[in-house]
């Protein structure tokens, strides 16, 4: 707070990020224990403070916030979390009188309203700028001195082995934003809200140092047999159930025959279902792209005959090289 206060009593601009857009990212009744799940998803509904509705992210459904609880009718159902909706705010108590924009996918959804809303930002029109990562990339923010990141240490754990490496990207490109002006890169400052301050993550970050980081990832995919030390592909499967998936995928696994992959067992994603659409996965790993690619051009026929005798599947894909697992 102090360093906010900084930036606006010499006439500077800060920028916060918080990757998760909304207010909060669920409602919760702390009677009966509900939440605000999608009925079509496996995901909850993020409540949406300036026009109150629950929506959910991955498959669009958008109602109006229950004035009670659907399960046991209390009136005290409360936010839990936090989104840019609810940082906007709290940033609003907490400066008062200092002009703040959040920008992010919802606040820019009307035509032209992000170029109108990057103009105020250049003209100076606004003191600190809000939003998710849609404001660290690429933008030239001449009077930005301050970044501060709001605690984003939830990709330091994900079971997604890539999520550190965009986790470190995002972090030096928000950072870059900056300082820009040469009159102010002195006084430029990054500051990380984390529970983990002594991470290898954010010593790097704090060094500056993209070697170090990239080398102790290297490290440790190297020993955890992870690209670039293998070729790795997912064969997805969607369907109205998820038995009809995982049969589609057993099969397929039976059908190939080749000692240079290894097929692990079919597993649903982080987000199993979406707009009632149940999905699968598995993973093929090879020690060499090479011997994957190979395994796949002889496999990747006997999956179209496969697919014709599962007339429940929705749909199949293989994903060579997958950006998230």
């Amino acid at each position: 707070a102090d360093a906010l206060r900084e930036r606006l009593g010499r006439g500077e601009q800060s920028l916060v990020l918080l990757n998760r857009r909304g207010y909060a990212p669920v409602l919760h009744c702390g009677a009966c224990g509900w939440k605000s799940a999608c009925p079509h998803c496996s995901a909850w509904r993020v409540f949406h403070k300036a026009d109150r509705t629950l929506r959910c992210h991955h498959c669009g459904l958008a109602e109006r916030v229950p004035r009670a609880c659907p399960e046991c009718g209390n009136l005290d159902i409360a936010p839990v979390g936090r989104g840019t909706e609810k940082l906007e705010e709290q940033l609003a108590a907490l400066l008062p009188g200092a002009r703040i924009a959040r920008i992010d996918a919802d606040s820019t959804r009307g035509a032209g309203r992000l170029e109108q809303q990057l103009a105020e930002a250049h003209a100076g029109e606004v003191d600190v700028l809000v939003g998710t990562q849609i404001l660290a990339k690429g933008h030239d923010f001449r009077r930005v001195t301050l970044v501060a990141a709001v605690n984003p240490d939830g990709a330091l754990f994900s079971s997604d082995f890539r999520a550190p490496e965009r986790l470190f990207a995002l972090l030096m490109q928000a950072a870059g934003r900056a300082g820009r002006d040469a009159a102010h890169a002195a006084g430029a400052e990054m500051w990380v809200q984390t529970w983990h301050p002594r991470h290898a993550l954010y010593a790097a970050l704090r060094a500056h140092d993209y070697e170090a980081f990239a080398a102790a990832q290297l490290a440790e995919r190297r020993a955890a047999g992870l690209p670039p030390f293998s070729s790795l592909a997912l064969l997805r499967a969607e369907a109205r159930q998820a038995a009809l998936a995982s049969a589609f995928l057993r099969e397929a696994a039976a059908l190939l025959d080749d000692a240079a992959v290894t097929v692990y067992a079919p597993v649903p994603p982080p987000v199993p279902r979406v707009a009632d659409v149940e999905r699968v996965q598995m993973l093929l790993e090879a020690r060499s792209r090479g011997a994957l690619q190979r395994a796949l051009a002889a496999w990747l026929p006997q999956l179209g005959a496969l697919r014709a005798r599962h007339k429940g599947l929705l749909r199949w894909a293989v994903d060579v090289d997958p950006i998230a697992i």
